[in-house]
């Protein structure tokens, strides 16, 4: 069972031992509150406040309705498991376990504790910021990670393989009068997000923004997926840590895709993974194919989503499903993905 608290405890301070111990190890990465206890309002209002300046995640824990009176704390919280079918707000994610799921957090959360304290802690600071500045905080977060204990493991335990061969045409570009369409071109790896594939398309973003006389923007992806996410091969490979940053923010496809948001439009299908759905999340229309799965699966690799996920998501769906999405590393299907905003229509 996850480590749990309740509301009252949380009001008197008890997710507020020391987070780490004395080799500077993380103790007790997240804890489960219990929201089924009914309390007064000032004791919710006292467990809401403790639970803004916690370090730790702080996941509530429902097996009946959460109140309305509980609002403030649910915001607070980190997320906040509940039945399926109980509510639709986007601080709370429906589920038909919810005791098991709190467990899979738990496991989740003490397998990469450094990766899951900081992805929970961008994703309370980066909403408060415009999309530059909160990608700059992704990225610094992302490459502190890159340093860590965490992603050190994970490499260590990939087979190594060469980098993938250069590819012809990785973005295949047409025009039909004000209307250009982007192709990613990369079928046989999935349209994986490398190096060649990135530039390719960024550069096709700029000519959308340099053009005025193109009304719409259209992206999809040849092959099986859209796109499955950054390509393993390349991970781990740029000079240093400062340069990877800069490569991502300012080399990076999330940007221009946030300046073309009104005019551009993503249809995406297959296992869209990682950037896969990071990127798109950016566009002011996404359609996804009625087979198409969404899953963030970077906390299990020691990371978070680096592609301008914990910026694009949250802006669609609040930062709770998206620390959800990445922390349980579970595919989103396509139903619940256009219920809960991620995408906007379902199409074949």
């Amino acid at each position: 069972m996850a480590a749990c608290v309740s509301v009252a405890e949380l009001a008197e301070g008890a997710a507020h031992e020391p987070l780490l111990d004395a080799e500077g190890r993380v103790r007790h990465p997240l804890l489960v509150v219990d929201l089924d206890t009914p309390l007064p309002s000032h004791v919710l209002a006292r467990a809401a406040l403790a639970a803004q300046s916690c370090d730790r995640v702080l996941v509530g824990l429902a097996a009946e309705r959460v109140p309305g009176q509980s609002r403030a704390l649910t915001e607070a919280l980190d997320l906040s498991l509940v039945p399926a079918a109980a509510d639709t707000r986007r601080e709370l994610v429906a589920s038909s376990h919810p005791a098991d799921d709190a467990n899979t957090l738990q496991a989740a959360a003490t397998a990469n504790p450094q990766a899951t304290l900081v992805l929970a802690h961008i994703l309370r600071a980066t909403g408060q910021l415009d999309v530059p500045a909160a990608l700059d905080a992704e990225s610094f977060a992302y490459s502190t990670l890159l340093g860590g204990a965490e992603f050190a493991t994970w490499l260590a335990r990939r087979r190594a393989r060469p980098l993938p061969p250069q590819v012809h045409d990785p973005v295949l570009l047409s025009r039909d009068g004000a209307l250009l369409r982007i192709t990613l071109n990369r079928p046989q790896r999935r349209n994986a997000y490398g190096r060649e594939l990135r530039d390719a398309l960024v550069a096709a973003l700029q000519l959308a923004e340099l053009d005025s006389t193109i009304d719409k923007v259209v992206l999809d992806g040849m092959g099986p997926s859209f796109c499955s996410g950054g390509d393993l091969d390349e991970f781990g490979t740029t000079p240093d840590l400062a340069t990877a940053h800069l490569v991502r923010t300012r080399a990076g496809a999330a940007l221009p895709m946030h300046r073309l948001a009104d005019r551009l439009e993503v249809h995406v299908h297959g296992s869209c993974v990682g950037a896969g759905i990071e990127l798109p999340a950016f566009a002011g229309r996404v359609v996804a194919h009625p087979d198409t799965t969404f899953r963030l699966p970077e906390v299990s690799m020691g990371l978070i989503p680096g592609a301008g996920g914990t910026v694009s998501l949250p802006r669609r769906i609040g930062r709770w499903r998206t620390l959800h999405m990445a922390l349980s590393g579970r595919p989103l299907d396509a139903v619940t993905a256009r219920s809960w905003g991620l995408i906007d229509a379902v199409e074949s």
